[in-house]
């Protein structure tokens, strides 16, 4: 069988052949006229076959190098498509960035970090998928996005990770409910309380409940479950009941007193935003540079 032949032995023989000279045929390709002569040697061995004859007055294919010839240059032709293909898909990836958000980050910190990121890079184009954090390991696993954010206490498996920020999360309630007019309640008077929650898969809701798991004090009784959390504070400012929410959420509304921040005794609400992206790979590019500049507050 046949040895494959290299690429540039290919553009030799398409250069002998158009030019009707191998000392030509070298000088394009930028090589010496006896390194030129070794390499055809080389290609025709591996071939079995006789491509060019050499005469004194030039060289040119023999009819088995015609063939040969005419079959490079369509090897050559696919190639420059395969490499301006992968130019076109290169430009692409540098000049767009697909990104998932869990709904905390994507309000407070996400439009912050682009907005920083294209400073410089304005002319990049940044599609923003808003959702909760299950949901944004899913896109991050499938492809349709080029890197995560997620605010569950525990990372995504199989997926790689990095800490970008650090939050808290606060009891709310409106300033008519009863807790608004205690110091602090107990864990165990929280969790036996109907509570305004998002829906199963939201970070927040995830970080609540193994907090009261730890606490050994029983399961989160929901009172009303919401898809956002401009919902659930909503729900809240109307007197719902309360509610866990991010501090980042809230903190307005706590200083203009449409919320009261009440305290807990020994539940520990604190969690950590990261970033995620595919198991094994390296951020490149665009989603490379976001991540450094999500994660620049953590150093």
């Amino acid at each position: 069988m046949a040895m494959t032949p290299d690429l540039e032995s290919l553009r030799l023989l398409v250069l002998v052949d158009e030019l009707g000279s191998m000392g030509k045929a070298a000088a394009a390709l930028g090589i010496a006229q006896p390194s030129a002569s070794k390499r055809l040697t080389t290609l025709e061995r591996r071939l079995g076959l006789v491509l060019v004859d050499r005469t004194r007055r030039g060289s040119a294919l023999t009819p088995s190098g015609r063939v040969v010839c005419g079959w490079a240059q369509r090897v050559l032709s696919e190639l420059d498509g395969l490499l301006t293909g992968a130019e076109a898909l290169r430009t692409r990836r540098d000049a767009e960035l697909r990104v998932a958000a869990s709904m905390t980050i994507a309000e407070h910190l996400v439009p912050t970090w682009i907005g920083e990121l294209r400073k410089s890079q304005p002319e990049l184009y940044v599609g923003l998928r808003v959702t909760n954090s299950v949901n944004v390991g899913e896109l991050v696993r499938n492809g349709e996005v080029d890197v995560g954010f997620v605010e569950s206490p525990s990372a995504p498996s199989g997926l790689s990770t990095k800490r970008v920020a650090t939050d808290r999360l606060l009891v709310v309630v409106a300033p008519s409910h009863p807790f608004a007019r205690r110091r602090a309640v107990s864990t165990a008077e929280l969790a036996g309380e109907g509570l305004v929650v998002r829906e199963p898969g939201s970070g927040t809701r995830e970080t609540l409940e193994q907090a009261l798991q730890r606490a050994d004090v029983g399961e989160l009784t929901p009172l009303v479950e919401l898809g956002s959390a401009a919902a659930v504070r909503g729900a809240v400012i109307a007197g719902t009941g309360p509610a866990v929410m991010s501090e980042l959420a809230v903190a307005g509304d706590i200083a203009e007193g449409r919320l009261i921040d009440v305290a807990v005794t020994d539940l520990d609400l604190r969690r950590t935003f990261r970033a995620v992206w595919p198991g094994g790979r390296k951020l490149i590019g665009p989603a490379a540079r976001l991540l450094t500049v999500a994660a620049a507050g953590m150093t």
